[in-house]
């Protein structure tokens, strides 16, 4: 019990590690909450830095959600361990307690989760997000929100049911941090990315 417990907690705090923070103070002597939109995600760290930093941004938030579903699967004999550490991994990177709660999309980190737990699914929604932000201006938030609807639907469709519930909460999460990116989205003030 005590070791499940610890996982939970490190699963937490290494998901709230805010990696675009420190890569942009240590290597562009910029504080990333201060720039663009204000989020530490890779987005806004290839934004107001460079695309060097937000692509290791990037994979870095990833690695935090991979990292606890692999050492769930590998450490407890329990089908859900690795869905509720990844889960809180992503929940840390949203509410980052070294950010006073505040904290990124949690899109990076998301895709990590569902990489390990269903491959193939996940794989799907990432050529669902490459259509949308392609064919429709480069907008990394509407082809964020399209690849989490996607996801439960590809899981759906591959037989791999067992993941439904982590995909519809890591969905819920994403969704609700992208209200702002919704409101802009409707009244068509959505920035795109510049190719």
């Amino acid at each position: 019990m005590f070791t499940q417990a610890f996982s939970l907690l490190a699963a937490y705090m290494l998901g709230a590690a805010p990696v675009g923070l420190i890569l942009t103070t240590i290597y562009a002597d910029t504080d990333v909450r201060e720039t663009g939109s204000g989020n530490i995600g890779a987005t806004n760290v290839l934004r107001s830095t460079s695309r060097g930093l937000g692509a290791l941004t990037l994979a870095l938030d990833m690695l935090k959600g991979a990292l606890p579903v692999l050492w769930g699967a590998l450490l407890y004999d329990s089908w859900w361990m690795p869905g509720v550490v990844g889960f809180l991994a992503v929940l840390g990177h949203c509410t980052s307690i070294y950010l006073e709660f505040r904290g990124g999309k949690g899109v990076a980190t998301a895709t990590g989760v569902m990489l390990v737990v269903a491959p193939l699914a996940t794989l799907i929604a990432a050529a669902a997000w490459a259509a949308v932000f392609f064919g429709l201006g480069r907008r990394v938030s509407l082809a964020s929100i399209v690849a989490v609807l996607a996801l439960p639907l590809a899981l759906w469709g591959l037989g791999q049911s067992q993941w439904l519930w982590l995909a519809v909460s890591l969905a819920l999460l994403v969704l609700a941090r992208h209200k702002d990116n919704l409101s802009r989205l409707s009244r068509g003030e959505e920035r795109g990315i510049s190719a």
